[in-house]
């Protein structure tokens, strides 16, 4: 397997995501999320930095890995408004 890391461009549907790879530069991909990512329902948006698995037999499609945290340029999650945590 060929790892290396992207951008996600766009939603594709069905669960697929068009991913823009940074190595070799500009190569664009089809993936789909992988077990893990679907598991702990992970979303994927476009913006996100990913590492994708490619099959060395099929360079135009591969599979997500990895979401990075905080790639997109949002602002970190926090809870502000959890009674249980704002005990003091």
């Amino acid at each position: 397997m060929i790892e290396t890391s992207g951008v996600i461009e766009k939603e594709q549907g069905n669960g697929f995501y068009l991913v823009t790879l940074e190595q070799p530069e500009g190569h664009q991909c089809l993936c789909r999320a992988a077990g893990k990512l679907t598991k702990f329902r992970i979303k994927l948006l476009a913006g996100d930095k990913v590492l994708v698995e490619i099959s060395p037999y099929d360079l135009s499609r591969g599979r997500i890995t990895y979401r990075e945290r905080n790639a997109g340029g949002g602002r970190p999650t926090t809870n502000k408004n959890n009674p249980k945590r704002n005990n003091k």
